[in-house]
């Protein structure tokens, strides 16, 4: 019975009241033994049976294994892992580094991402996968690589080529992409070497950071009920003001902080704020023989993550989650 697994009223209560969701999630070091499901929103929620991305595979490497974070919707797995193949075979992309996907229950991440929380989100290096495959170590010591010119919000073209330009558009392509988001320099790139074939360009959003890697994010998968979609993209190829305006200094100027209001406290999320299901979730018991893949060494020094901004800090109207 389902209420007999969940906690107690006075235990989920009490852990509501004391304990940020970012610690409860954070803690879960295996996936929910439950049906696969995403549950609630990309910046609100968590996710029920996820599943690992592996380590290594035919054309791909799983980074930063140390923060557990390669756990998705078994839909997302299967998007990578066929992204990858598809873009060996096809893009002349030797294959995908895989950067952070979602902790195994989902949920509020300790450190880093706002989204991130329903296993339905990715992010894909744009460096180029080496023939040798990283050591644990290299796992979480070497770098991505910025594709932006130093000190400005252009490309440099001798790392953003066709190959960063075709992988991006296969994974915008795909049916069940919400969203991609890039740094505004690499929207504009895309813009300008994408020709007659532009339909696929509504999907990519220029966001802040997002200079190293791509964010695929997908849309919630049929039988999902309790998972909340975005609203469709804006019209059009997203190439003409709406860009101008990430391009100029506008949403680059920090803003004034204005002395006669007085300071917000933030709200720390904890497991009431989530939806219910998410209650669950964190009581279940582990899936069985899964494993944590983490690398014997320390977690690498943590680099925050462009999502990371309090809302008051972005330029507005635009949302935290674009």
């Amino acid at each position: 019975m389902v209420a007999a697994g969940l906690m107690s009223g006075a235990a989920t209560g009490s852990a509501s009241a004391q304990t940020s969701a970012k610690q409860l999630f954070g803690a879960q070091k295996l996936p929910a033994n439950l049906q696969s499901r995403a549950i609630g929103s990309y910046a609100k929620g968590c996710q029920a049976g996820a599943v690992a991305l592996p380590v290594d595979g035919p054309a791909w490497q799983a980074m930063r294994l140390s923060r557990n974070r390669n756990w998705g919707q078994p839909v997302l797995i299967d998007f990578l892992e066929k992204l990858a193949v598809d873009a060996r075979a096809h893009d002349g992309w030797n294959g995908l580094l895989v950067g952070d996907i979602a902790q195994p229950r989902g949920g509020p991440m300790i450190t880093g991402h706002a989204s991130h929380q329903i296993g339905l989100d990715a992010d894909i290096w744009l460096r180029p996968m080496p023939e040798q495959r990283f050591d644990m170590k290299e796992r979480e010591t070497v770098s991505a690589i910025s594709m932006l010119k130093n000190g400005t919000r252009s490309v440099d073209p001798n790392k953003f080529t066709s190959a960063q330009f075709r992988l991006i558009k296969r994974a915008a392509s795909t049916p069940g992409v919400a969203r991609i988001f890039v740094h505004p320099g690499i929207k504009k790139a895309l813009c300008d070497m994408a020709g007659n074939d532009r339909a696929w360009l509504q999907q990519v959003r220029p966001w802040y950071g997002h200079y190293y890697h791509f964010h695929v994010r997908l849309a919630c998968p049929p039988g999902n009920p309790g998972c909340k979609d975005q609203a469709p993209p804006p019209a059009g190829d997203g190439c003409g003001k709406e860009l101008a305006w990430w391009l100029s200094d506008e949403p680059w100027t920090p803003k004034k902080p204005d002395p006669n209001k007085p300071p917000v406290k933030k709200h720390v999320m904890t497991l009431a704020d989530l939806p219910d299901a998410c209650q669950a979730v964190i009581a279940a018991g582990p899936t069985p023989g899964a494993s944590v893949a983490s690398a014997a060494v320390g977690s690498a020094p943590y680099v925050p993550i462009e999502d990371d901004a309090p809302v008051a800090a972005l330029p507005k109207p635009r949302p935290l989650v674009n």
